[in-house]
């Protein structure tokens, strides 16, 4: 072989090698690179820091005053909400009775009473043997008040709250304040460890309160709150925000469906306040208007700068109840052309609050749900003349035949302690000195009440521990029975029915149906996700959702599931 083929061939096998070793370290830099993108995946955050979560509880808010007021809501309010974020279409209260402290306590525990306890707004209790209220302590004094309404605390609650669990997982670097018209309605969802819980105490005062539970004096700005008159300015006449002939979505304005002001000849608009003022508490008049609403978002956009809520990276709660709402419905009725009204108001007010929460957050870093913390019945006696099932029943003719089966049973009426909630509480020492079978008395009170014709169901108490109910009303009534504070026989009334000793005029709510229980479920910023859902959704299920947004423990006493189809992965 001659000198240039030797030359040549060293040649080749120097390029081959050279294209080897470019090549190998080309393959050598694209592993490091996937490697490199595999460990950027691994190590993405698991879980979504927003600056600040707002929760919104509107009490008394069926879904349907979504849809039905739909046309006449602006853009940056509810459908600001359902169009940019999550609409669980298919949302209901998961246990009965459907009251107010019960459903605060529900969205923020993940639970139903059966595990957090708060049965009522008041139950009777069995060991001091005396009716209480789900908040009140007395070992506790009122804070901005000389009066006793701030004499609360959470102690009745018998599990943590999300707004606890928010405060452990940062070492309470996050702050929590709770608001609402309504005691119960800051209390509850504050938990044990809110920063602040605070409740508008109206009467002659018009004041926000709190209790000596959460502080022993008022901060600076919510005395400055309280000394700018801001309440003061809603004493004004409730006009209607828009032209009341375009409500057609309402019923007539003046009807007899509807409850009065003191000192009102009739229901229509408008509603002059300040002639109404002292024949109505003053200030307690507000809340059974719009404006009390209006009156709790600015004292929520008052908190923001307050607490410096959102300002940094720890994430904060701000939790607000609307309970106007109720007010309205309650007096008014779900058909009322001032529930529309009221609704139509508070979208403007929704809007209001976004907006701060964009122009003091930023757009984009604030998380918010909107539920409610039950819904309503129409008016039974409008839905008598619709000829729709529904009225009232004769409490009176209904106590007076009950009392009769007692004294011809047992041979006295003392067998029953208490009578609250749908619920009978027998003694059971007299049961026991008769030496009668609990679960045989139980059996045949209920027994004697589906006989009466205004129950659709009883259930004794001893059905309440023995089974595992899986679907229907009973389930629904299990979920609401707690072994400890719950009575002994559980009665639901026929649908559309509520007890005349009630009220007359207007809505109200308790029951198991679909007209109580189905309520909006909205959920709307960062690590949300744009959509809807027909599946099933219960209220227990928003505290587990939003601990799992945040990466924190679930309430102790969670019974719901993270809704995965609102998360952004």
């Amino acid at each position: 072989m001659n000198t240039n083929k030797i030359v040549s061939l060293w040649l080749l096998v120097a390029f081959c090698f050279s294209a080897s070793v470019v090549q190998a370290q080309r393959k050598s830099k694209n592993k490091d690179k996937d490697q490199s993108q595999k460990q950027e995946v691994v190590f993405t955050t698991p879980y979504t820091s927003p600056k600040l979560v707002v929760g919104i509880i509107v009490d008394q808010m069926r879904f349907d005053y979504i849809t039905r007021f739909w046309n006449h809501y602006g853009e940056g309010g509810f459908k600001r909400l359902v169009g940019e974020g999550f609409n669980c279409k298919n949302n209901h209260f998961n246990y009965a009775p459907t009251y107010t402290g019960p459903g605060h306590a529900s969205v923020y525990t993940g639970a139903t009473p059966a595990t957090h306890g708060i049965i009522g707004n008041n139950w009777y209790d069995k060991v001091s043997d005396t009716e209480v209220y789900c908040v009140s302590d007395d070992s506790y004094a009122s804070v901005g008040t000389t009066s006793d309404a701030g004499q609360m605390s959470p102690f009745r609650n018998k599990v943590s709250t999300i707004t606890d669990e928010l405060r452990l997982h940062t070492q309470m670097r996050g702050k929590v304040i709770a608001i609402s018209l309504k005691d119960r309605g800051a209390v509850l969802p504050g938990g044990y460890a809110a920063n602040g819980a605070y409740w508008f105490h109206g009467k002659n005062e018009g004041s926000w309160i709190t209790s000596t539970f959460y502080m022993n004096q008022l901060p600076k700005w919510v005395s400055d709150f309280n000394s700018s008159d801001m309440a003061e300015s809603y004493k004004k006449p409730w006009t209607s925000l828009k032209d009341i002939s375009t409500y057609v979505e309402s019923g007539t304005d003046i009807n007899n469906y509807e409850g009065l002001f003191k000192g009102e000849l009739n229901s229509a608009f408008p509603h002059d306040l300040p002639a109404l003022w002292d024949t109505n508490d003053q200030f307690d008049i507000l809340k059974a208007t719009p404006y009390g609403n209006n009156l709790t978002t600015d004292f929520a956009i008052a908190s923001l700068d307050g607490e410096s809520l959102g300002a940094d990276a720890i994430t904060d709660f701000l939790a607000v109840s609307y309970s106007s709402t109720d007010y309205v419905g309650h007096k008014y009725g779900v058909n009322s052309k001032e529930v529309q009204d009221t609704y139509l108001r508070l979208d403007q007010d929704i809007e209001r609050l976004l907006k701060t929460l964009d122009a003091k957050v930023g757009k984009g870093e604030y998380t918010v749900f909107l539920t409610a913390d039950h819904a309503a019945v129409h008016v039974p006696a409008f839905l008598q003349d619709m000829k729709i099932p529904g009225g009232y029943t004769d409490s009176k003719s209904t106590k007076e035949r009950f009392s009769e089966f007692l004294k011809y049973s047992y041979g006295s009426e003392d067998i029953v302690k208490n009578s609250s909630n749908g619920q009978l509480f027998l003694d059971h020492n007299i049961i026991k000195n008769l030496d009668l079978n609990l679960a045989e008395v139980q059996e045949h009170f209920a027994k004697e009440l589906m006989s009466y014709g205004e129950y659709s169901h009883v259930y004794t108490g001893e059905q309440m521990w023995a089974n595992n109910y899986t679907h229907g009303i009973p389930h629904i009534l299990q979920n609401g029975y707690s072994q400890e504070r719950s009575g002994d026989v559980i009665t639901v009334l026929n649908s559309g029915y509520i007890s005349a000793s009630a009220r007359s005029k207007g809505s109200t709510h308790g029951s198991p149906f679909p007209y109580d229980t189905h309520v909006p479920l909205l959920f709307y910023g960062k690590g949300i996700k744009k959509g809807e859902t027909f599946e099933k959704t219960t209220i227990p299920d928003i505290a587990p959702t939003i601990a799992a947004l945040l990466g924190i423990s679930f309430p102790s006493g969670t019974t719901g599931q993270p809704i995965v189809e609102v998360l952004r992965k």
